[in-house]
Order: C-alpha cells, then structure tokens, then sequence
C-alpha cells in the first residue's frame, strides 16, 4: 500500500511538474496574416508539444491595442505601427519590436460573372472615391458598382488608403466588411461587387483585376512589380523571450517560411 501511495505521490508531482512546464502563446491581430499564422502555429505546436498557441483575427489595430492592454504576446499587422500606437506604447513601458513575416499583394477582385479584367490605379480610386459608379464607365456592362471596403481597424484598410487612395476619402457608400473572407463572401455573393484582398485570400470565388497592366500573381509581388504591396509583421511589447520568441523565430525559419508560402504570400529574403 505504501509503495501505491508513494507511486501515486510520484504521479502526481510528475502531472504539477508537466502543468508547470506547459506554455501558452496568445497571438492576436490581422486576419490577412492570419491563415499564415494558422498553418505556423500548426507545424509549431506538432514539434513543441508542450507550447499552446491561440490565435485571434480581429484587424491589425485591435491586435496592437491587446499588445498594449497586456492580452496578447504577439500582435499580427499587414500595417506598421502608427505614431500614436509607438508613443501609447512607449507611456505603457513597451518598446516596441517589429518582425517582418512575410511579403503581401492587395488585390481588387470582382465576381466571376463580372466582365471588367482591368483597371488602372486612377479608375480603382475613383471607383472608391464614388467618383465612377456604373461598371459601363470602365468597360463593363451597365450596372451600379457596388463597393466593397475593410473597416478602419484593418491593417489592409490602412495600406489601401494609402497605397491607393491617398488623401482621397473612401466614399461612405462602401460596404464595410471586418475580415478579408469576409469581402470574398461579399464579392462573390454579388455580381456588381467590388473589394480588396491580401493575396493569400485569393481563390477561384472572385477575379483578380489587373491592375495598370500588371496581372495579379505571387511572381509580380515576388519581383515587385505589383502596384498594390505591402510588408506583413509580427510585434511584441520588447524583446521577445521563451515560448514567443520560439514561435517567432519559427516563422522566420525556413521551414516557417515554407507555411507562408503555402498560405499564400511571398516569404522574406532572409529566411530562405
């Protein structure tokens, strides 16, 4: 019996010692870095057992205000970090440090049934801007655009602004959707639609435009030849250290890069 109870003793502090050891990684952020982050998380957690990573995709600027608060360890933006956010963290004793994860292409889609192929950068903003609102004006058959856009929180939002649409203002009759699958459902449930996605959304619901006679193709964000590109990051309050630091330094890896790609997006140069 002694020796029953010595062994269930054993047990036991074996269990508090494994519970001790366990890490959990929360990763909060862009929904356009997302899918790369899932399938990262995925290959992760299969040689690390003990580290448990939980991914939330709620826009670029909610995961940099959870890196903030202290609710998050890793903030995912397909942006980087605004003066105002650098300074907030900078009051809450954080210094900010960026990791760049992969290479992104933001992609004007139409629906499928939609004639339109191409568009030049000019047309796009005026789409946008409310200033062209037929689909005949650009080539197409007479029908009501109907424009498709990312909220503001979104990091995709911010860089189409400025990439796109400059001190333009996007019309107020766009529809807002909060996620990247969201404006492919959007899209390829209307026929007049028009949104934009980071190229590791693109898939055979919508049609890529082509864009100021670049079509859009991993190859020309690749070789930057694609009007519409931006860098996607990582952040943590600091330098990151355990747990975080080995998700980050995975993704950077070869092996991670190769998740980056199969999600869709261009890895980074240094990590080949």
């Amino acid at each position: 019996m002694k020796n029953i109870a010595a062994l269930g003793a054993l047990c036991a502090m074996a269990g508090v010692v494994g519970a001790a050891q366990a890490e959990t990684v929360t990763v909060n952020g862009s929904t356009t870095v997302l899918p790369a982050m899932q399938l990262v998380a995925e290959g992760f957690m299969k040689a690390n057992p003990n580290v448990t990573i939980t991914i939330s995709g709620t826009g670029s600027g909610n995961g940099i205000k959870a890196l903030m608060d202290n609710t998050t360890d890793i903030a995912m933006s397909s942006r980087d970090l605004k003066k105002k956010e650098a300074d907030d963290l900078a009051k809450a004793g954080h210094k900010p440090v960026r990791f760049t994860v992969a290479y992104d292409a933001i992609i004007p889609v139409v629906n499928n049934k939609n004639a339109v192929k191409e568009l030049t950068i000019e047309q796009l903003r005026d789409i946008y801007a409310g200033k062209i609102r037929d689909w005949k004006e650009v080539g197409g058959a007479a029908a009501p655009i109907v424009v498709i856009g990312r909220d503001t929180s979104s990091g995709t939002f911010e860089c189409f602004q400025e990439l796109v649409m400059g001190k333009t203002r996007v019309s107020p009759r766009a529809l807002l959707q909060s996620s990247s699958g969201g404006v492919v459902q959007a899209v390829a449930g209307n026929p007049n639609a028009i949104g934009y996605i980071g190229i590791g959304y693109l898939d055979n619901q919508t049609h890529g435009l082509t864009i100021n006679g670049v079509a859009p193709s991993l190859d020309a964000a690749k070789n930057k030849t694609w009007p519409i590109s931006r860098d996607l990051f990582l952040f943590t309050a600091g330098e990151p250290a355990g747990a975080a630091k080995q998700v980050i330094d995975f993704m950077l890896s070869a092996e991670g890069q190769k998740d980056v790609e199969k999600a869709g997006f261009v890895p980074v140069p240094s990590a080949k």
